[in-house]
């Protein structure tokens, strides 16, 4: 089972990916994350401090939280639009700071730093923190490609795999980390984000949810077990 490598080994398709959690309750600003160690990447945006915050989520074309509230469930998940932004919101919940093109203990031997990651799956820049445990942002064009590759790749395993797993998602980016209390920590309510599940054995408990995604055979949950 590839409990935890793909992106980083961490966007596992079978089975997806403890860093502490830091003030997800709190409602923290999205902060710590220096334009200086990022590299410039999917959208625009100063890079600094003030992009965006959790209060203000929209802030210098920081992390929009401005969804629709009568749209879809993939609507109403944060957008980002540049890594910097992606980085400073995972790191309200979960710590990711600093923020680097470059795993330091060398890169994935598959995932979005590999071909089986790249271009086909819409990942435009990839970005990486932590040490012991490696967290893994992607920042995606188009997220129907991406969720019909990801799905491909599940697909291709044959029902093999943890069906409790898939890959943390917003709209325009992606995360999974070699900790599964960093996964958990961005599928809470104030974080927003959700699991993307394409096992076809997927069946969580009662009280979870279970929307649809942008491919038919994939729903978004918040339900997620290592």
């Amino acid at each position: 089972m590839r409990t935890k490598s793909m992106l980083i080994a961490v966007f596992a398709v079978t089975a997806l990916l403890p860093l502490t959690a830091c003030g997800g309750g709190e409602n923290p600003a999205i902060g710590g994350v220096g334009g200086d160690s990022v590299a410039g990447g999917a959208g625009t945006g100063d890079g600094g401090p003030n992009e965006g915050t959790l209060d203000n989520p929209t802030k210098n074309g920081g992390v929009s939280g401005n969804a629709p509230k009568d749209g879809t469930a993939f609507q109403k998940l944060p957008k980002a639009g540049t890594m910097a932004a992606a980085a400073r919101f995972v790191n309200g919940f979960t710590r990711c700071d600093p923020i680097s093109t470059t795993r330091e203990n060398g890169g994935p031997s598959e995932g979005p730093g590999s071909a089986e990651f790249g271009t086909s799956h819409s990942v435009t820049e990839v970005g990486y923190c932590g040490r012991r445990n490696v967290t893994t942002i992607v920042m995606i064009k188009d997220p129907k490609v991406f969720q019909a590759a990801f799905k491909a790749d599940v697909d291709a395993k044959k029902g093999s795999g943890n069906p409790n797993s898939g890959i943390v998602i917003g709209q325009d980016f992606a995360m999974g980390s070699e900790s599964s209390d960093a996964m958990s920590s961005l599928l809470t309510p104030q974080a927003g984000l959700l699991m993307l599940n394409c096992h076809p054995e997927f069946n969580p408990p009662s009280g979870y949810r279970k929307e649809p995604a942008l491919v038919k055979g994939c729903v978004l949950t918040d339900y997620y077990k290592d």
